[in-house]
């Protein structure tokens, strides 16, 4: 079975194991052992994950003609520091060659223009080593956008004391470059195909938990999102959605109002910012009267199957 990639570093004839092994470029020996055990765990033909015969071998020939290669170049300190050596005159001579670089993925892109290079860089390539080898038929696609990052990565590192700037796209006249985030000015007849961004991958797996009622989860999922997107109506919903699903509801009413500043038509905040600030404010009503009482020691319900957070899911009414 051939593994054939073009994208990235390895569209100039160089291999890159650290998007195989999805690590950083200047990941150290003890990081790249752990990787490389997490790869081989998941791979190995007595895995859980292994469901077929045809997997256990798509697996196994990941793991002997991909993964091991890799580790094994990047363990050895005298073949790692041959590979770094390489690596590095790469990413300079990519430099004085970048109008001939293009970038296929929209993280790519991102990472050509963020002013946090090292922190959004490290960011991205750890998530993605959350799911690299979760499904095997999509693993070569993955290493490709990892090995885009590293060339960007790579490409911006060496050019902090050049003049020379990473180019966004191919140019379409002479003279006229094109901006980077800016794929609709691309003929669409010449238009990469549309790949998730790390954000939108998160907004999946946290729709999928939320789906099994896992909110704690999913939460941490599209905080990690937001970092990213802050500007992203869709995850201000949906995170909303989880706050109320908590009972939280100051903290969904914020989010479903930075929805609509960002998206004024986000059907799942239309739906339900008038319902939170009804419910809070009959909770501070309620809260007046108790505080005039004689401060019980009743606790609000928490449950889910009534009170405010119960009424506003149709829960019964007492």
């Amino acid at each position: 079975m051939s593994f054939k990639i073009d994208r990235g570093l390895f569209k100039y004839d160089f291999i890159d194991h650290h998007a195989i092994l999805c690590v950083p470029v200047d990941a150290d020996v003890k990081e790249i052992r752990k990787r490389y055990l997490q790869i081989a765990r998941r791979l190995h033909p007595d895995s859980k994950f292994a469901e077929s015969d045809e997997q256990k071998q798509l697996g196994n020939e990941l793991l002997s003609k991909l993964v091991n290669p890799a580790y094994e170049k990047l363990y050895s300190d005298r073949t790692r520091t041959e590979y770094i050596l390489i690596l590095s005159q790469t990413g300079k001579r990519l430099v004085q060659e970048s109008t001939s670089v293009t970038l296929n993925t929209d993280l790519a892109k991102q990472l050509a223009q963020s002013p946090n290079l090292d922190p959004f860089y490290r960011s991205v390539i750890a998530k993605l080593a959350q799911s690299q080898y979760d499904s095997l038929e999509q693993v070569l696609q993955i290493i490709a956008q990892v090995s885009e990052l590293n060339l960007v990565y790579l490409m911006r590192s060496a050019g902090k004391s050049s003049a020379t700037p990473l180019p966004a796209q191919p140019k379409v006249q002479s003279g006229t470059p094109q901006p980077i985030n800016t794929p609709k000015n691309i003929p669409p007849e010449a238009a990469p195909p549309k790949e998730d961004s790390v954000a939108e991958q998160y907004v999946r797996r946290a729709q999928s938990l939320i789906d099994k009622n896992q909110f704690a989860q999913a939460k941490v999922e599209l905080q990690d999102a937001l970092k990213l997107e802050p500007k992203n109506s869709h995850c201000h919903s949906l995170i909303a959605m989880v706050y109320l699903k908590q009972n939280q509801l100051k903290m969904a009413k914020i989010h479903f109002d930075n929805a609509l500043k960002l998206d004024p038509n986000d059907e799942r905040a239309l739906q339900w910012k008038p319902k939170i600030d009804k419910a809070l404010g009959q909770q501070s009503s309620d809260h007046k009267v108790t505080s005039s009482a004689n401060n019980g020691d009743k606790q609000p319900d928490k449950s889910g199957s009534g009170g405010l957070f119960g009424g506003l899911f149709g829960g019964k009414k007492k």
